[in-house]
């Protein structure tokens, strides 16, 4: 299983609202070559760490894709530029940010030109909460837990509120 995280808290040029911006990438990997087996609901978060910054729109994706973790990511970094991502300061607000979560079962090490599985996935309600939506049996391939698990030691300032229905 090919997982990525989808997050916005900015509008963009392209599509506007960050929801729109969320819904957008779907469209963009799969012209790209990563191909949607199922998406989670969209989910709102505050920004973590805390900061005073819009709440972030997040999903979690499962796709397939003949790419190598390192054109995956290349991949979705194009998609981020095409849709006005300025990289600056760690965990500024964004118009998209795209992440590989979990490549199949692998685990680089912290060497690798791409981590997996992501090394704070397991920290994030925003990316576990979906997660558990749409692979609810899926575990940590390092630390060996479940989803469930994960969000349970989660704690109580991580929030992930669900808004629509998925698809």
């Amino acid at each position: 299983m090919i997982l990525i995280g989808i997050g916005s808290n900015l509008p963009g040029p392209r599509f506007g609202t960050p929801r729109d911006n969320c819904e957008g990438s779907l469209v963009a990997m799969a012209d790209k070559g990563i191909r949607l087996l199922r998406r989670s609901r969209w989910y709102t978060s505050a920004p973590v760490p805390a900061a005073d910054v819009p709440w972030y729109v997040n999903g979690v994706a499962a796709v397939e894709t003949p790419f190598d973790p390192v054109r995956i990511l290349s991949v979705l970094h194009r998609i981020e530029d095409d849709f006005g991502r300025v990289r600056g300061a760690a965990n500024a607000p964004r118009s998209l940010d795209l992440d590989l979560l979990a490549f199949h079962d692998d685990v680089s090490d912290e060497n690798a030109a791409v981590i997996v599985p992501h090394p704070r996935m397991h920290e994030r309600a925003f990316v576990l909460m979906p997660l558990c939506e749409i692979a609810p049996d899926w575990r940590h391939p390092v630390f060996e837990r479940s989803v469930g698990d994960l969000i349970a030691e989660l704690p109580p300032e991580q929030v992930a509120v669900a808004i629509d229905d998925g698809a």
